[in-house]
């Protein structure tokens, strides 16, 4: 299975498209702050109470791993045998897109359920992106019954928001920026001047290489 982007990387093109070059030129780049690792643990707990309400799951990182290109043929092979099923990040390849779902839900009759999980006391539009291009991925590998999005009630109990019309009104959208963000990439890197999309609606990882900072980081040792 051949991807040039991912959902992370799709987002965050949304957010910079030099991000998302550098994201895939030079991750060596990125740097991450104590504050944002923390909040991706907190984010890693939340999903991993969550996803004990699908039981007897079948986690598809445990199989393969870091091969990558094996998640999408093993998730494929599971959703085509019969009977129920749960899936943790299923992977699905589409256009060259590749996507992870937190949780795939398969039910007796067939019926599949996605998924995203979130740490937020509510929805926000980011995270109706990364349902869009979720959707637009594994909508043309499976049929699609519902997409939720799981988020947190404050206290770390789940509250659930259906996505699905909302994700399949967007394809049209997410198929131009698909193919706008794979042009971006045959081309050189893109000279965007730092702004408001440094920070918003994540901190850049590569906000200090835009403002000039990874060599002194680099020589200091704590880049």
């Amino acid at each position: 299975m051949i991807y040039r982007l991912t959902k992370s990387k799709f987002i965050l093109g949304l957010q910079c498209e030099k991000a998302l070059y550098l994201d895939v030129y030079k991750p060596q780049l990125a740097y991450y702050p104590p504050e944002t690792l923390a909040r991706f643990r907190k984010g890693r707990d939340f999903e991993s109470r969550v996803k004990a309400l699908f039981p007897n799951a079948i986690d598809i990182s445990q199989h393969c791993g870091r091969n990558i290109q094996k998640y999408p043929e093993l998730t494929a092979q599971i959703l085509e045998q019969p009977g129920e099923v749960n899936l943790y990040e299923a992977g699905f390849v589409y256009n060259e897109v590749l996507v992870l779902a937190d949780v795939v839900h398969k039910d007796s009759d067939g019926n599949i359920s996605i998924y995203e999980i979130k740490n937020s006391l509510s929805v926000k539009e980011v995270f109706r992106r990364d349902v869009s291009i979720q959707h637009y991925v594994i909508s043309h590998c499976a049929e699609i019954t519902s997409f939720s999005i799981i988020y947190n009630d404050g206290n770390d109990n789940p509250l659930y928001e259906e996505l699905l019309s909302e994700a399949q009104e967007s394809e049209p959208l997410i198929a131009k920026q698909v193919e706008h963000f794979k042009e971006i990439l045959q081309g050189t890197e893109p000279r965007i001047k730092s702004g408001s999309q440094c920070t918003t609606p994540y901190e850049c990882p590569y906000r200090r290489y835009c403002e000039g900072k990874v060599t002194a980081q680099l020589e200091l040792g704590v880049f």
